[in-house]
């Protein structure tokens, strides 16, 4: 089935299964670009929807992936305590640079590089979650307890309230 997905989406699909993950990646007719969109396409909630959202440490300049629940905003002050170090803007080029993936189908797993991730913890109140996979038209169906499985990602309170 991977020969039927686009390259970036068969890169996920083939990071999925060397994390020895047995989810399933699909490429949609429908943009999935955003967390409501995509929650059209799949059709479930929001807040079911994985945002990949890859901030950037002001004075280390490392790339630091927050798994955010598509019903919330990040709230940038507690992810500065969480990772020790103001946050700087992350452009549409050093998402690229540092993921592999363009903004709208940043996954949580498949980058260039391992990144620092931190979880929204009002993902764990679903079973089950959608996270993009490479492409705005790709995503994959997994469990909240998957996602800190692949990513190794510390589960916190980030949302903006």
């Amino acid at each position: 089935m991977t020969q039927e997905l686009s390259a970036s989406a068969r890169r996920v699909q083939e990071a999925l299964q060397s994390l020895g993950m047995d989810l399933q990646v699909v490429e949609l007719p429908d943009s999935t670009r955003s967390a409501v969109e995509a929650a059209q396409a799949v059709g479930c909630q929001v807040g079911q929807i994985v945002k990949s959202l890859v901030f950037k440490g002001k004075r280390s300049q490392r790339p630091i992936l927050a798994a955010v629940s598509g019903a919330n905003r990040v709230d940038e002050r507690r992810l500065e305590a969480l990772i020790g170090e103001p946050l700087g803007k992350a452009d549409a080029d050093f998402v690229r640079e540092q993921t592999g993936f363009a903004i709208g189908g940043v996954p949580p797993v498949g980058h260039i590089q391992k990144l620092e991730t931190i979880i929204d913890e009002d993902l764990f109140q679903y079973q089950e979650i959608w996270a993009a996979a490479g492409t705005p038209h790709a995503v994959f169906r997994l469990t909240p307890d998957e996602l800190a499985k692949m990513t190794g990602g510390v589960v916190a309170a980030i949302k903006q309230i």
